[in-house]
């Protein structure tokens, strides 16, 4: 005769734990306190006979016992995470729910989305907009729009679709332009001042204005001044003003560059070692809302992604 399963909550409380490597986190997960959380696990450690974590200074780490326990829990609250959300998203008909970057939402996506609504009224879109990756487990999240570097593989669990490849511009005003004149057909672009988005500081494969300067073959000016901005929106709204050259996303500056509020000085676009993906987990069972996103943003895309194929 098969022994009784240890109580849910327990198994509950040492698959969160051992995902979060420390019980405070888990607990914190889980609406608990710390102190119920350790007793739950505990009990657990009592009913099956064996110690599941070394407590240490920083956090808690599994023994052998725990290792060998940890997948096949952990395995199962996720498939059981998947069915609950699966089922909500079946209550909630024809919600959808997409996670987009801020940038991308604002510059790019918001403008189009009353496309999306007029030839599907009967799906209701939710934007989720957030610098961060969408916990497809936690977040009610049924798509995501990722920005992801090159050399940085997707995820096993998640259907990938490749939307575009993301490049680098320098953009400005057209006043501006028109201000400096084109001395030998080129204008003198260190006499503009620069414009900065911190956002693409600190990322290895990421153009910066002096590989920029290097591949336009002119001598940089000081790079170490000009205004900066920790937002590529405000960047660009900026340049759109006429505060000087903005080295930019040429997806963010799209809608800009082609109404004409915008101008590139010089045809030269760099690859900025990112690409932009659609994803969603392969677990999930297809839905008609899911799939209509997926069809109208592939679409939309098409256009820019011609564009930027002659840059």
């Amino acid at each position: 005769m098969s022994r009784a399963l240890p109580p849910l909550n327990a198994l509950r409380a040492f698959e969160a734990a051992a995902r979060h490597g420390n019980f405070a986190r888990a607990a914190l997960e889980l609406n608990v306190t710390p102190g119920a959380l350790s007793h739950q696990i505990r009990g657990l450690e009592q009913s099956l006979g064996v110690p599941l974590f070394e407590r240490q200074a920083r956090g808690v780490v599994l023994t052998p016992p725990g290792r060998e326990l940890y997948p096949g829990l952990l395995s199962a609250f996720t498939l059981i995470r998947e069915s609950v959300n699966a089922l909500r998203a079946s209550a909630r008909g024809g919600v959808l729910v997409v996670s987009v970057p801020p940038g991308f939402t604002s510059k790019w996506l918001a403008p189009r989305l009353y496309r999306f609504a007029e030839a599907h009224p009967e799906i209701e879109l939710r934007i989720a907009s957030s610098a961060t990756y969408a916990n497809f487990s936690h977040d009610g999240v049924d798509l995501a729009v990722r920005s992801i570097p090159a050399d940085q593989a997707i995820a096993p669990a998640l259907e990938s679709e490749k939307l575009i490849d993301d490049q680098l511009v320098a953009v400005c005003s057209p006043k501006l332009i028109a201000q400096l004149g084109r001395p030998r057909g080129r204008p003198d672009l260190r006499k503009l001042a620069l414009i900065h988005d911190d956002q693409l500081a600190g990322r290895p494969e990421v153009p910066t204005w002096a590989d920029w300067f290097c591949a336009a073959n002119l001598a940089p000016p000081d790079l170490r001044r000009g205004l900066r901005f920790s937002s590529a929106e405000h960047a660009i709204e900026a340049a759109v003003q006429g505060a000087g050259l903005l080295l930019t996303h040429a997806i963010l500056a799209y809608d800009e560059l082609r109404a004409g509020r915008l101008v590139m000085p010089i045809d030269l676009a760099l690859p900025a070692g990112r690409t932009y993906f659609l994803v969603c987990p392969k677990s999930r069972r297809p839905r008609p809302a899911v799939e209509a996103f997926r069809a109208w943003l592939r679409a939309e895309m098409a256009p820019a992604m011609r564009g930027m194929d002659k840059s």
